[in-house]
C-alpha cells in the first residue's frame, strides 16, 4: 500500500511538472512560430465544403506538437540527469529512465515518440513552405508509407529483442502469433496514426482524444504495476493539458503532424506494451470513427460515385450541417471519455472476474 500511494503521488507530481513545464513554454513556442511565419496553409484544391468551413484558419502557427514531445522529452531527461548527477536522493525518486524498469517500459515509447515527432516535424515544414502533394507536405500514401516504416522498426523490436508474440483477446484468452505478431504490430500502429492524423482537424479535438486515451492507458499501466510507462503516459497527459489551453477555440496554434504523427504511434505502441490491442478501439473510439469515416467515404465515392458523408473526415460532416465547431469538439470529447471507461471496465473484468 506504501508503495502503491508513493507511486500515485510521484504520478500526480510528474503531471503537475509536465504541466507547468508546457503552459509557460507554450507562448515562447507561439511567438517563434508567428516570427518565423510557420503557420498553417488551407490548399485550395478539392474538398470545397473543408476550404469554406476553414479558409479563415490561414496562417494559425502550426507544429504546435513541438510543445507536447519536447516538454516530454525534457522531463524524462531531466529526473534522469539529476539521477545520474545524485544532487538529491528524493529527486532521484522522479527518475522514469534510468534502470532496468526505465529500459523494459520507458525507452522504446519515449523513442518512437521523438523520432516519429521528427519526422512529421520535417512534413509540417514541407506543407508550411507548400512542397509536396499539391502544396500540402507528404501525401496520403506517402505519409502511409513512413508509418509503416516506422511500424516495421517497431515490430521488429518488439518481437525480436523484446520476444513480444502473444496477444489477449479479452474474456476468449491469449493466443501466441508467432511471426504475424509483426503484421498486427505494423497494421495497428499505421492505423492509429493514420486515425489521429484525420482527427486533428477541429480546435481541442484531438489534443482531448488523445488526453482521454493516454489517461486510460496510464491506470492500466499503473494496475500492471509497471510504474515506469504510467509516468510516462502523465507526462504525456500533463503536456497535452497545457497544450490544450492554447489549442482550444479559438486555437493559437495546431498540432501540426509533427504532434499528431509523434501521439499516434505511441499511442499504438502503449496499447502493444500493454497487450490491450483490443481495447484500443475503445479508449480511441473517435479516432476509429473519424478514420473509418475517411476510408467509408473514399470506397463510397469510388465504387458508387456519390458520398456517404457532406464532407469527411467525419466531424466536417457534423460541421457542414452548421454544428458549431466547439459543439462538436465537446460532444466528442465526452464519447471519449465514456468509451474510454467503458474500456478500463472491460479491462478490469477480464482481469478479476
Amino acid at each position: 500500500m506504501n508503495t502503491e500511494i508513493f507511486e500515485i503521488s510521484r504520478l500526480l507530481f510528474l503531471f503537475a511538472m509536465s504541466f507547468t513545464t508546457a503552459f509557460f513554454f507554450a507562448p515562447l513556442l507561439i511567438k517563434f512560430l508567428i516570427r518565423n511565419k510557420l503557420g498553417k496553409q488551407i490548399r485550395m484544391e478539392g474538398a470545397p465544403i473543408y476550404n469554406q468551413m476553414h479558409q479563415k484558419k490561414e496562417g494559425t502557427p502550426t507544429m504546435g506538437g513541438i510543445l507536447i514531445w519536447l516538454t516530454v522529452l525534457f522531463v524524462a531527461l531531466f529526473f534522469w540527469a539529476f539521477a545520474k548527477l545524485r544532487i538529491n536522493p528524493f529527486i532521484d525518486k522522479f527518475d522514469f529512465l534510468s534502470g532496468l524498469l526505465g529500459r523494459s517500459q520507458t525507452w522504446l515509447p519515449l523513442g518512437v515518440l521523438v523520432a516519429s515527432a521528427i519526422v512529421g516535424l520535417g512534413d509540417d515544414l514541407l506543407g508550411v513552405l507548400r512542397i509536396g502533394s499539391k502544396g500540402g507536405g507528404l501525401s496520403m500514401r506517402y505519409r502511409l508509407l513512413v508509418y509503416t516504416v516506422i511500424a516495421s522498426f517497431g515490430a521488429w523490436w518488439f518481437y525480436f529483442k523484446l520476444e513480444f508474440s502473444q496477444i489477449r483477446v479479452p474474456f476468449v484468452g491469449t493466443y501466441d502469433l508467432g511471426i504475424w505478431y509483426i503484421l498486427l504490430f505494423i497494421f495497428i500502429i499505421v492505423a492509429t496514426s493514420f486515425s489521429v492524423n484525420e482527427t486533428d482537424g477541429l480546435d481541442g479535438l484531438a489534443g482531448g482524444v488523445l488526453m482521454v486515451a493516454f489517461g486510460a492507458y496510464a491506470l492500466i499501466a499503473f494496475f500492471q504495476e509497471r510504474y515506469y510507462l504510467a509516468a510516462f503516459d502523465t507526462v504525456i497527459i500533463g503536456a497535452l493539458m497545457a497544450f490544450l489551453w492554447y489549442n482550444v477555440y479559438p486555437a493559437k496554434f495546431f498540432m501540426g503532424d509533427t504532434g499528431a504523427m509523434s501521439l499516434g504511434v505511441t499511442l499504438g505502441v502503449m496499447a502493444m506494451l500493454t497487450d490491450t490491442v483490443f481495447l484500443l478501439s475503445l479508449f480511441g473510439a473517435v479516432l476509429v470513427a473519424e478514420s473509418g469515416s475517411v476510408i467509408l467515404q473514399m470506397i463510397s465515392r469510388k465504387t458508387r460515385g456519390k458520398k456517404i458523408f457532406l464532407s469527411s473526415p467525419i466531424h466536417h460532416h457534423f460541421e457542414a450541417k452548421g454544428w458549431p465547431e466547439t459543439q462538436i469538439t465537446m460532444r466528442f470529447w465526452i464519447i471519449s471519455g465514456m468509451t474510454a471507461t467503458l474500456g478500463v471496465i472491460l479491462y478490469f473484468l477480464d482481469k478479476f472476474i
